[in-house]
């Protein structure tokens, strides 16, 4: 008999178990699943949206209270002989009640459960309730049995398997959440059930592709099952047969015809269907992509396919505090961003979740590679039960999902635990109590190299490769660089070369639109609703403190240039940093931003801000994670090719004054291998000013330009900005303005923000430089304007001049 699967989303309702600072009524209201209790309430207008003013600081009852769950549902007998209840995901801590009798109970969101529910079940109506006790009862709990261990904050995540930033991050919110956050379902069957499929996908030694399934089988039988292997597309197949009282089968097969899959940065992403069959009634169907992936330990060289690969990458966060809401949609939307402001790899950091099957589909689809952090972060985790056995749960059920995706090349024990342990003084107060190196470098790898030996395991990151080095070595494995925004001026990152840098970033404010929508009062430096949306330790003045001599101090009551130089300044150190490190490949082979997004409109290290508005540093990473850059260092100009052809041309150096004027030239012809990097030094002629606070370098390759400058703005002598402007409507689609800016002083970062305008609106181009004389075109698009003219103007249109008007 076929499977029968009943999807049990309608219906539910939503109760507190005690009293709550809200009028629930008696039957509760209704509730959303998959969802949580925040988003039900907001449903319900019993509170105001938590990313809005400070409303969060009112909602944190939510996370202390017990929950409960209801629906209905009909059901009959289908002749078949087993029914599970089915919850691919439960947040967090949950007894599950059918007709009034416990079919099972959960703590962990990580993982999904099963319940065996037959017996339960009613001809006609049936009642289904889940009870969440509340998280904050639960970990507190735990941590008074366990014993308390330190960490970052002083919240008690180390203490539940639960997403840990719930509980609020130096860029997040406190909401701590409960609810059947993913799809909840009755699955019947008779007969020997298809438990589950393993599928690994890589290359043999001689490069040809080759396929490893693995079937768990659920039931007792007194015969042989048939079972097969199909890979759609490719010519392969596999017919096999699994022994009377065997519970799993292993088939492998090559698969000769299948092309190779490469992140987009290098090739292709061909996928391919992949068919299991067992028995008549049971099959799974999933998609995978053949590729071999390998690490170099000490140098920390990811290889696809035998070729290593400069990682650049980004940090990934939940990109919702109720990951309920994040859409297929919204996820590809986020990846697009990715992929255009040049980045191959995203690391899913270790704070948040495994993701949706979405995002990993997405990334083998667009070529995009993973990282994955195992959900540990920034604590010291205690290793007792019965966490330990829910650690091991939900990491066998995720390398098994996972397994499949070509893109995930990488899994990572945690994220930042190692460097506590060894730098930020928890010993002493751990006082020989767990804190988690029996999961790093025990549990973990042991389970990896059982169940997907076909990737490479980090014990965590930053990690120089053995327990006895420090965590921090630049010489070797990886580093997170944190002095630069804490504590030191973003010229630092140039102080050493490092192997691979997995952490670095620098903050900047959201969009405009952004904070006008989260914001209701005043957009005033300092305001206390502007404050709440600032979570970093001291970080407003941070932000001033890192202009340094960069760029001028805002006036202080001045929220526009404060908004400008800000996002600015994030800008140019993160992109600082990151010519320091692909100047230095093949000896650095990776940098991975802190971070691509948000969850929620902040303040934050984000290239794409909560309200998906890509930040002025999202256009400079388009530019210095580019295929092709020039990056001038230690007096030479560093030729960065990440194409698969070389980078020849006549280079066109010249020394000019403020005013455009050619004061020195050289010209040479250069190149660079393949996947190389070339040194050139500066001749004395145009390394070495007559006055650095009147004169600029150019570098013009091709189609290539830098326009370096010798002095920090703060000491050039900058003109007042002196430009024309032309707005006209339609470019060459008949979409959108076109914005025509002609210099006639140097303009320095001239960038278009006409979000201002319309909070749909968007712009092509950003931080672009023009000599006198020369013109640039922004392309608006996404609304119409009433006042068009308008994006030729202060504060839409801005400049680094503007700083020095009047």
């Amino acid at each position: 008999m076929t499977p029968r699967h009943l999807p049990l989303h309608d219906g539910w309702t939503l109760t507190a178990d005690g009293p709550v600072p809200v009028g629930l009524t008696a039957g509760g209201v209704p509730a959303a699943v998959p969802g949580c209790v925040h988003t039900d309430l907001l449903a319900a207008g019993l509170i105001d949206d938590p990313y809005l003013d400070d409303n969060e600081t009112r909602l944190g009852w939510i996370g202390r209270t017990d929950w409960t769950y209801r629906t209905t549902f009909e059901w009959s007998a289908d002749g078949h002989e087993f029914t599970d209840l089915c919850f691919d995901g439960l947040d967090t801590v949950a007894t599950v009640l059918l007709n009034g009798t416990e079919a099972g109970s959960t703590a962990n969101q990580h993982r999904s459960y099963r319940f065996p529910v037959r017996p339960l079940l009613r001809e006609g109506l049936n009642t289904l309730v889940v009870r969440f006790t509340a998280p904050y009862t639960y970990a507190e709990a735990m941590r008074d049995k366990l014993g308390d261990r330190p960490g970052a904050y002083a919240e008690p995540y180390a203490f539940i398997r639960k997403m840990a930033c719930n509980f609020g991050w130096d860029w997040g919110p406190t909401l701590v959440t409960s609810g059947i956050w993913r799809p909840v379902a009755l699955e019947s069957w008779t007969g020997p059930r298809l438990a589950g499929v393993k599928v690994l996908a890589d290359l043999d030694g001689e490069g040809v592709p080759r396929l490893a399934v693995t079937l768990d089988i659920d039931g007792a039988r007194d015969e042989e099952l048939a079972a097969s292997v199909s890979v759609v597309g490719a010519g392969a197949v596999s017919v096999f047969f699994v022994p009377e009282g065997e519970d799993h089968a292993t088939a492998t097969l090559a698969v000769p015809d299948a092309e190779v899959w490469w992140p987009h940065s290098h090739g292709a992403q061909p996928l391919y269907d992949v068919i299991v069959t067992l028995g008549g009634d049971h099959a799974w169907t999933g998609r995978t992509g053949f590729r071999g992936v390998t690490l170099e330990r000490e140098a920390f060289r990811v290889s696809v396919n035998d070729e290593p690969l400069f990682v650049r990458g980004v940090n990934w966060i939940p990109d919702d505090c109720f990951p309920a809401r994040i859409t297929r949609q919204r996820v590809s939307d986020r990846l697009d961003q990715a992929i255009a402001a040049g980045v191959n790899l995203i690391r899913v950091w270790g704070g948040g979740l495994y993701e949706s099957d979405d995002f990993y589909e997405l990334c083998d689809e667009k070529g995009l590679l993973v990282w994955q952090d195992f959900p540990f972060a920034c604590a010291a985790y205690p290793e007792e039960q019965p966490l330990y056995d829910e650690v091991a749960a939900e990491v066998r059920e995720n390398l098994v999902r996972l397994a499949p995706h070509p893109s995930l090349v990488l899994w990572c024990g945690n994220n930042e635990n190692l460097e506590g342990h060894a730098d930020w003084g928890w010993q002493e107060r751990l006082e020989g109590r767990t804190w988690g190196h029996g999961y790093y470098h025990e549990l973990l790898p042991a389970l990896c190299a059982e169940t997907d030996p076909t990737r490479p395991y980090w014990p965590g990151s930053p990690y120089s490769g053995s327990p006895e080095l420090p965590p921090q070595d630049p010489t070797r494995g990886t580093v997170h660089l944190w002095d630069v925004w804490n504590r030191v001026d973003y010229r630092h990152y140039a102080d050493t070369a490092h192997r691979f840098v997995a952490e670095f970033g620098f903050q900047g404010p959201p969009a405009y639109a952004t904070l006008r929508r989260a914001v209701s009062g005043p957009l005033a430096p300092g305001s206390p609703l502007l404050a709440h949306h600032q979570k970093a330790e001291d970080g407003d003045a941070k932000l001033l403190r890192g202009l340094g001599d960069h760029l001028p101090q805002p006036d202080g009551s001045s929220f526009e240039d404060w908004h400008w130089l800000t996002q600015l300044n994030q800008a140019r150190a993160v992109a600082f940093g990151i010519r320091h490190f692909r100047s230095h490949s093949p000896y650095c082979m990776g940098s991975i931003v802190w971070q691509l997004n948000d969850c929620w409109p902040v303040v934050s290290w984000a290239a794409v801000d909560g309200d998906g508005r890509r930040k002025p540093l999202w256009y400079a990473l388009r530019t210095v994670y580019a295929d092709r850059l020039m990056a001038v260092r230690d007096g030479a100009l560093h030729l960065v090719n990440d194409c698969a052809r070389p980078w020849e041309g006549t280079l066109r150096l010249t020394r000019r004054s403020l005013d455009g004027v050619v004061l020195a030239e050289e010209t040479a012809v250069v190149g660079t291998a393949a996947r190389g990097v070339t040194r050139v030094p500066l001749p004395p002629s145009v390394a070495e000013p007559d006055d650095s606070a009147r004169e600029v370098l150019v570098a013009e390759l091709g189609e290539h330009r830098v326009v370096e400058f010798y002095e920090e703005d703060t000491r050039l002598a900058l003109p007042p900005a002196s430009y024309h402007s032309t707005v006209t409507q339609g470019d060459e689609s008949g979409i959108g303005y076109r914005v025509t800016v002609t210099a006639r002083t140097l303009l320095r970062d001239l960038s278009l923000f006409p979000d201002r305008l319309d909070p749909a609106a968007e712009v092509d181009d950003m931080l672009v430089t023009l000599l006198p004389g020369e013109s640039a075109v922004f392309h608006v698009t996404g609304a119409v304007l009433k006042d068009p003219v308008a994006l030729g103007s202060r504060p839409v249109l801005r400049c680094v001049n503007d700083t020095v008007d009047g």
